[in-house]
């Protein structure tokens, strides 16, 4: 038997003893060390929590040895630690916590004097003068409305802000894998997280402002799904010197709840179930103050009964739990402020994870880096020039209202009947004055109209602030439309190099919020999807969320607004018309509908002729007679199709026409490609599941050992060739059957030879009609094109003809004495003559070139 542990007497078991005494009728001193008592020979019943041994010690009823095997991996480890080690360990954890709020100092105060720019709340001046002045210029204001609206629109458009990119090989399956986590992850974002539009619409406007916003995203188990909070720079602390969440060794969220909330958190065992003193907590925090001055509210405001919770992701060694390895470990500790009581402790890494890295729940947007943790703002970046422009401002509106309302010196024997009162429009007012005139007995002071060099200091500080802020209004539409794309793109982006930055900042910090939500959602919501899907039964949502699916923002990092999207689309559509043939022109008007967010394109546009849907093999053995080349699709019964197509090459039309036999020749092959690699992704099924699981084991390796990742290429490498070799084998033995089955088929032909010269005959003379009839129509096609050109000339020449005439008009108006005239239009019209004749030459030789090259390739072309 393991003897057990003694303790002292601790500070509570001696107050259990006092109470049991005084309920005993027995009173005792509190401040008294040493004190007789006389007590009943029946003794006093209390309970405690020590047992009095035999040597005089005290043993704390049971105090044995803890299992921790035994302890779950989500419980409140709080619930497992003595209350003194609590205690000090609460204390350590807040210590920490004011440590780094201090660190920010610096960045926190330009932050909050910046506030006082925005203008929310009117100043009342006394100085210089009463009713001087206290506008703010909107500068600041101004700024951050432009891009809270900017950027709102791209990163939340109306379809949701959800788009998927998939990783390695493109098959069927995983397109349809990745469009359903997109729709879905949009479900959720649009439909079922209602605070997710509001709060991203508040980060977008904290943002410019701080220079860094939070979005913290988790389970929450009373909603029974995945929130995405917002939260701000204030509320979010970590120590300056970190230099980014991932390598921060501690980050403390500030939060604030009611009593109510709280004690049902207690009851509901998610916080340890300990009475909490309420109570404000002197914090000396301006900017906090400097926020609820602008929102009109204040501490007090919420009552006596809020509590301001400590939330610290930090590796630490909890009391009891300590790393063998000495190791800090993850851990999720809350803490009332006030009281300083430690609420709960939980394990902060995933339970399978043998390297116990921390679970990330916050994900960090920035404006512009800073010189420590937190990102800069327009506040910090525009917050002199907005103070300038704020002080000419206030002095060109003070120079007016003195100006428009003067003051000075009166002498002292005049007298005005009610001189406190102004003089009202239309008014004349009685005045006594001595043997001197009314001039003379006033002397106003010499105000000034507001000075024009203080007007042009303010343009400049506008100005220089809009060019920071890239607020400044692109006069794009005011350039020639037919300017080069270069040209164009470099006046765009002359003016948008801040913001584009910016965007890409938000982007990335974007994606990978939408990571932490794809978290949330594979390891806490239900495995089935909540509608029905397509390309699989509902239960395949868990399956989905996999690392085969890369989740990104639909947002274009390179483009944030919808003026820089049409402008690109209609460059690309310029390019496009300008040479057709390189081009697809139909794509190139499809960008542009996308640009100008127009619904529903597909009912727009024609079918596309490229992408045709499958189709049986008849309707390809027809389609193929006209000339058009079929195509072979996956997931279609690829024998059978071979089979008609074969059947078909063996036909008189097909035998006669070398171009169509060689067309459905190689359309067989293309079944041929896709039968093989189909056949081989089955048979290779368990493989292949193999080879994933390797992977992933790998992947998890190379995070420690960068030696890990030459291994995982030779694997993949190793995969790949097995794979192709697979495929290369069995396409050989299935054109092999092929081939021997179209000598099969000619062997069955009649052996007879006069038949056989006979049915050369007829076919040489049927080659014979279709390279006539083709040389035909190409004649035809080129007396067409010569008809045109013709016609063209003809537009020129009465063009020039009329030009002419109006020439001679002109110079039959001429008076003699304009002789300087005449030459000029002598000049013009010689000019005509030679600009039309270069025209009809070039016409001419580019219409010969045509003819010539349709004669030389002896093909026939559309019309």
């Amino acid at each position: 038997m393991v003897k057990p542990k003694t303790r002292p007497l601790s500070n509570s078991t001696i107050e259990k003893a006092i109470d049991a005494l005084a309920s005993a009728g027995v009173e005792v001193g509190a401040n008294e060390v040493a004190q007789d008592i006389e007590v009943s020979q029946n003794g006093v019943e209390f309970e405690s929590d020590f047992e009095i041994m035999e040597d005089g010690s005290a043993q704390q009823i049971g105090d044995e040895e803890i299992d921790k095997t035994q302890i779950p991996f989500d419980a409140n480890l709080s619930e497992y630690i003595d209350d003194n080690d609590l205690k000090t360990f609460a204390n350590e954890c807040i210590s920490a916590y004011e440590s780094d709020k201090q660190s920010r100092k610096d960045w926190e105060d330009t932050y909050t004097k910046g506030l006082d720019m925005l203008g929310f709340k009117y100043e009342d001046r006394t100085q210089p003068f009463e009713g001087a002045s206290g506008v703010i210029h909107p500068l600041l204001a101004e700024s951050v409305t432009q891009f809270q609206a900017q950027a709102y629109k791209e990163l939340l458009p109306p379809g949701g802000p959800v788009n998927t990119e998939i990783v390695g090989e493109i098959t069927p399956e995983s397109e349809q894998q990745a469009k359903r986590v997109k729709d879905y992850m949009n479900y959720q974002i649009t439909h079922i997280m209602k605070e997710y539009d509001p709060d991203m619409d508040q980060l977008l406007f904290y943002l410019p402002l701080s220079g860094s916003a939070f979005k913290k995203t988790y389970y929450d188990a009373a909603l029974q799904r995945a929130v995405s909070k917002f939260v701000s720079s204030e509320d979010c602390v970590v120590n300056y010197m970190a230099s980014s969440l991932e390598d921060a060794i501690r980050i403390t969220h500030v939060t604030k709840v009611d009593e109510n909330t709280l004690r049902k958190q207690q009851v509901g065992g998610f916080y340890r179930d300990v009475p909490i003193t309420s109570g404000s907590v002197s914090t000396l925090d301006d900017t906090k103050d400097k926020v609820d001055e602008l929102q009109g509210t204040s501490d007090g405001s919420a009552g006596d009964d809020e509590h301001v919770l400590l939330e610290m992701h930090v590796n630490a060694d909890v009391p009891g739990f300590e790393d063998p390895d000495g190791i800090k470990l993850p851990y999720i500790i809350t803490i009332d402020q006030y009281s300083t009581k430690v609420l709960s402790i939980r394990r902060n890494w995933d339970e399978p994870d043998k390297l116990k890295n921390r679970v990330d729940y916050f994900t960090h947007y920035k404006f512009l880096p800073g010189l420590g943790f937190y990102g800069f703002g327009l506040i910090h970046m525009l917050g002199g020039l907005s103070r300038t422009a704020t002080s000419v401002l206030r002095q060109l509106i003070d120079a007016g209202t003195l100006a428009n309302l003067p003051a000075g010196f009166k002498s002292r024997g005049m007298r005005i009947r009610d001189h406190d009162e102004p003089l009202q429009p239309g008014e004349f007012r009685d005045v006594d004055v001595t043997g001197q005139s009314i001039k003379e007995s006033l002397l106003p002071l010499p105000y000034k109209e507001p000075s024009q060099v203080l007007f042009a200091l303010l343009g400049f500080c506008v100005d220089a602030g809009k060019s920071f802020a890239a607020i400044a209004d692109m006069k794009m539409g005011e350039g020639n439309e037919q300017n080069p794309v270069g040209t164009t793109l470099a006046l765009l982006e002359r003016g948008t190099k801040v913001m584009s930055a910016i965007h890409k900042r938000l982007h990335y910090a974007q994606g990978v919020e939408f990571n932490l939500l794809a978290r949330c959602i594979k390891m806490f919501l239900p495995p089935e999807y909540p509608y029905m899907v397509r390309g699989g039964n509902r239960m395949i949502k868990q399956a989905d969320f996999d690392d085969r699916v890369d989740i990104l923002p639909v947002s274009n990092p390179n483009i944030f607004s919808m003026s820089q999207r049409v402008m690109l689309a209609q460059q690309q559509l310029q390019m496009a018309i300008a040479n057709p043939a390189l081009h697809n022109l139909r794509e190139a008007y499809r960008r542009v509908y996308q640009a100008l967010d127009v619904d529903n394109i597909d009912a727009l546009l024609k079918p596309d002729p490229g992408n045709p849907p499958p189709k049986s093999p008849a309707t390809e053995n027809s389609e193929a007679m006209r000339g058009t080349e079929p195509k072979a699709f996956p997931q279609q019964n690829h024998k059978s199709h071979v089979e008609a197509h074969a059947e078909f090459m063996f036909t008189r039309p097909v035998q006669i026409n070398p171009q169509l036999y060689a067309m459905m020749e190689g359309h067989i092959l293309q079944h041929i490609a896709i039968m093989a690699a189909e056949q081989v992704e089955q048979q290779m099924q368990q493989q292949t599941q193999q080879f994933q699981q390797q992977m992933q084991q790998l992947q998890q390796q190379a995070q420690q050992n960068p030696q890990v990742e030459q291994q995982m290429q030779q694997l993949q490498q190793q995969y790949m060739n097995q794979k192709e070799a697979a495929i290369s084998a069995l396409e050989a033995q299935l054109i092999k059957n092929m081939a021997a089955e179209e000598q099969q088929r000619s062997g069955l032909e009649d052996k007879d030879p006069l038949v056989k010269l006979k049915q050369q005959e007829i076919d040489l003379k049927a080659a014979e009609l279709m390279q006539k009839s083709q040389h035909d129509e190409t004649e035809m096609l080129m007396k067409t094109a010569v008809d045109a050109e013709k016609l063209d000339l003809e537009r020129e020449k009465m063009q020039s003809t009329n030009d002419l005439g109006m020439v001679k008009e002109s110079f039959g108006l001429m008076k003699e004495g304009q002789k300087d005239a005449t030459t000029e239009i002598k000049e013009d019209v010689a000019s005509l003559r030679d600009a039309a004749k270069n025209r009809s030459n070039e016409k001419i030789a580019e219409m010969r070139e045509k003819a010539a090259a349709k004669k030389a390739n002896g093909k026939p072309k559309d019309k």
